[in-house]
């Protein structure tokens, strides 16, 4: 494709919003600055004042290959993010067969080169006993290793108070954890399954899987991170209760970091009788409280990063009774403008955003050369229309087929999304061929 130059946009980057142009050149950021002018056969694009974003890097996605591959895959839901203006994603291991050692992480790559329409990394899992693995890890093949430290897929619940230890002891990696208490939970859902059997109300959920769960899990990741000195970062925070554990600041200088969700920001307790279980996740959507809290904590810097934990499934398995209906949603598509709906109702800025979704996840897992508007960095951009769209079934593209957000009306959209410096998305479809890369971490 031939090099591009943006004109006349208002670029949102590092705490700042300015109008310039933007020249892309060989898949990089050649140039940012104002009256620039084309080069023969550039192609030229008229922001016209529009925002352009870097690409947002999400930190927590289930993509589901390999095993899962009828709920989502590499190239269907990366075909969703891109649409959406996500160009980096980190995939998680609790797939089937679990990424637990080098080789299936391997496998993810491979998997991914060639079909991955988004940059991407893959974690290592944990479990109860591939501790060996997890010292051996080059830190530079995963952006950190994930403990579920509650419930999961397979052998990937990690209980064993010696394992929990030896992995917050010798990890070589930032360590992502899911918190929720396995005892807790299991308690609440067998007194709830003595009341209503298997087909327990969908609002009953967050009861089951309790604020009290989720705060004494992520109490116990915190002591264990202190204890050994490890970088910690904590996924889905869901209750204003888990915020007094962290403290507020520039990421840069924390080795305890906080991560929260868009659906922890946009639904809460009134919207399972609508949706059911449709919005059924783990940790579990809760109280309106909540999610005003969250924000806050966006706003003030106690939570670090927002991601999407994007985790489709079928229609038909989410029309299942309650403990047979899976947890987790679709999000990728429409997590950037579901975000930006916080800047029109003030909440947050454009430049609070876009350090959330891209700076913030670059620095705390060491992306190289992505995630900010620099000369010589990666183009992974994005460009905004501020025009209203309702989110439709026949436009969503991840494999599963369905959003939350249905019948929603965002009032942006993405008009444009670069991906290496290529066109991946031109606002209506899928443009050229997968381009993303192998994430490199610089450690």
């Amino acid at each position: 494709m031939p090099n591009t130059l943006i004109v006349n946009a208002r670029l949102v980057n590092e705490g700042k919003e300015f109008f310039g142009d933007l020249r892309i050149a060989n898949g990089r950021i050649a140039q940012i600055g104002t009256g620039l002018v084309a080069h023969i056969e550039e192609r030229v694009i008229d922001a016209a004042g529009r925002r352009v974003l870097p690409g947002m890097i999400d930190d927590q996605v289930h993509f589901r290959e390999p095993g899962l591959e009828h709920k989502g895959d590499m190239a269907t839901e990366s075909a969703a993010a891109v649409a959406g203006g996500l160009t980096t994603f980190m995939d998680m291991p609790n797939t089937s067969p679990p990424t637990l050692d080098a080789a299936a992480l391997e496998d993810k790559y491979r998997r991914a080169a060639g079909r991955a329409w988004g940059n991407h990394g893959f974690y290592m899992g944990a479990s109860n006993d591939n501790l060996e693995a997890i010292r051996s890890l080059d830190p530079k093949t995963a952006p950190g290793v994930k403990v579920f430290m509650g419930a999961s897929t397979g052998n990937m619940l990690v209980d064993n108070p010696e394992t929990l230890d030896g992995i917050f002891r010798d990890v070589p990696t930032p360590i992502i954890t899911h918190c929720e208490d396995t005892p807790m939970i299991e308690a609440k859902l067998a007194e709830y399954r003595a009341r209503y059997g298997d087909d327990i109300p969908a609002e009953c959920h967050p009861d089951i899987r309790s604020r009290e769960a989720c705060f004494k899990s992520t109490e116990l990741a915190i002591s264990l991170a202190r204890r050994h000195g490890t970088r910690l970062h904590v996924l889905h925070i869901s209750t204003a209760d888990e915020l007094a554990l962290f403290s507020a600041g520039p990421i840069q200088g924390k080795k305890i970091t906080a991560e929260t969700c868009i659906h922890y920001l946009r639904f809460d307790r009134t919207d399972y009788a609508r949706l059911g279980h449709l919005i059924k996740c783990n940790p579990a959507i809760k109280e309106a409280s909540d999610r005003e809290a969250l924000i806050r904590a966006l706003a003030e810097d106690v939570i670090d990063v927002l991601a999407t934990d994007h985790a489709p499934h079928t229609l038909e398995e989410k029309s299942k009774p309650y403990t047979q209906a899976p947890s987790g949603l679709p999000l990728v598509q429409y997590a950037l403008v579901a975000a930006l709906e916080l800047v029109r109702e003030g909440r947050l800025t454009n430049a609070q955003v876009v350090h959330k979704l891209a700076h913030a996840p670059a620095m705390l897992f060491d992306v190289k050369e992505r995630g900010f508007l620099r000369e010589g960095y990666w183009a992974d951009l994005v460009l905004i229309d501020d025009v209203p769209m309702t989110v439709q079934r026949e436009d969503v593209l991840s494999k599963c087929g369905w959003s939350p957000f249905e019948g929603t009306t965002f009032h942006s959209r993405i008009a444009s999304t670069w991906v290496n410096g290529q066109l991946a998305w031109d606002g209506r479809m899928l443009v050229g061929l997968p381009n993303g890369q192998r994430l490199q971490f610089d450690r």
